[in-house]
């Protein structure tokens, strides 16, 4: 009787990993730890940009020490990067973050918009170097960023399909939130961190010429 039991035991189990499976369980676990790594690497490439600001803004402050509203733009907008906790299931606090790493993003760019103004900072190995560094951390940004996006989206398409959105709802796995772009190709294209000279500013109108002295009659 009790060899009966367990048989009927193994079998109800069975059979329940064989429900599970046929409803999406397995793959709802799989791709929604292909959300987790996707966005672990999204946090360590925004944490690896983080933390080049202290010394781009040590470089650029020795050869250009009255630019101080750039420097301070940067160094507010790393601080803010620094005191938000983000949890990536939660929308608002996920546009949150964006928000954040968007201003840190404009504040870098001008910080790199100065040393144009200043050949001698250009040159500077130390600076070319952070400057490539910074080059390649947003491009790794761009890449894991939409790595997360494309994990996320498939994650959300398998969820909500049926009958897997009724396993789903049985687990409490619900739809995830994600990035918002304004321009789809923002999304696939790294910004450039090596900008151009700003455009000159556009010159003052020539002078009226002194109109010629009237000849005298004779």
């Amino acid at each position: 009787m009790r060899n009966l039991r367990v048989l009927l035991a193994g079998l109800a189990m069975l059979l329940a990993c064989g429900l599970l499976s046929g409803c999406g369980y397995n793959q709802i676990q799989t791709k929604d730890e292909a959300v987790k790594a996707a966005w672990s690497e999204v946090i360590n490439q925004y944490q690896r940009r983080a933390d080049l600001v202290p010394n781009l803004v040590a470089t650029v402050k020795g050869y250009a020490a009255h630019e101080e509203q750039v420097f301070r733009e940067v160094t507010e907008a790393r601080s803010k990067v620094g005191q938000v906790t983000v949890n990536a299931d939660d929308a608002a606090s996920l546009a949150k973050y964006q928000a954040v790493q968007g201003e840190l993003s404009s504040a870098l760019t001008r910080l790199m918009a100065v040393s144009e103004n200043y050949p001698n900072l250009k040159a500077d190995g130390l600076f070319q170097n952070l400057q490539a560094q910074l080059e390649g951390t947003e491009n790794r940004i761009t890449v894991a960023r939409n790595r997360y996006v494309k994990a996320v989206q498939e994650y959300n398409s398998y969820v909500r399909g049926f009958p897997v959105n009724l396993t789903a709802k049985m687990f409490g796995y619900k739809v995830k939130p994600n990035f918002t772009v304004q321009n789809e190709a923002a999304i696939s294209t790294a910004p450039k961190v090596d900008f151009g000279a700003p455009p000159a500013p556009p010159s003052a109108p020539a002078a009226p010429s002194a109109p010629a002295p009237a000849s005298s009659a004779h």
